[in-house]
């Protein structure tokens, strides 16, 4: 009897182990943390959200020896990453607030690696009066970034890139 019980007992867990539970599927592996120098368009996914923010700015650059414009110029907003951080480093040499000769910055631009963040990029054109405004935008950490040339043709042309918070649902106000 004893061993008839052990019998049953055992059959009773082979078939009980045999047989597969169906349930949920395992859960999908976790996003990789953003990163500093592998460009993922998944860390930009924030700033293509619609949002209540604005950025309003002015050129304001000056330098002694020639007054500065952006009339007619393009203006560009690039949301901050690890990945965009470490490009204005590289650019800039800084990733808050720079002016630099156009010339410097366009020599120490890294080559492509097939990144293409432009689809997050936005755009707009520096007016007459040196003003440019973006709108619609989600909280977040920004770049601003456009280029100042001699009113008079006199003297290099500037890249001027600065960073920009926008919070709230209202306008923040920059000075190129």
């Amino acid at each position: 009897m004893r061993v008839l019980r052990r019998f049953v007992a055992f059959s009773t867990l082979a078939l009980l182990a045999a047989c597969e539970t169906v349930g949920a599927p395992p859960p999908p592996p976790p996003m990789a943390p953003p990163s500093a120098t592998v460009f993922r368009s998944s860390d930009f996914s924030w700033s293509a959200v619609p949002g209540r923010n604005a950025v309003v700015g002015r050129l304001t650059y000056k330098r002694p020896e020639a007054r500065y414009t952006c009339a007619g110029a393009a203006v560009v907003l690039t949301p901050e990453t690890l990945w965009t951080r470490r490009r204005m480093n590289i650019l800039y040499n800084s990733p808050i607030s720079a002016a630099l000769p156009v010339e410097e910055v366009r020599a120490r631009t890294p080559a492509s690696n097939g990144e293409d963040f432009s689809a997050f990029v936005r755009r707009t054109t520096c007016d007459a009066a040196d003003r440019f405004s973006f709108s619609g935008l989600p909280d977040g950490a920004w770049y601003v970034i456009s280029v100042a040339k001699p009113a008079e043709g006199r003297g290099p042309s500037i890249a001027v890139m600065r960073r920009v918070e926008t919070r709230g649902g209202r306008p923040t106000s920059v000075g190129l």
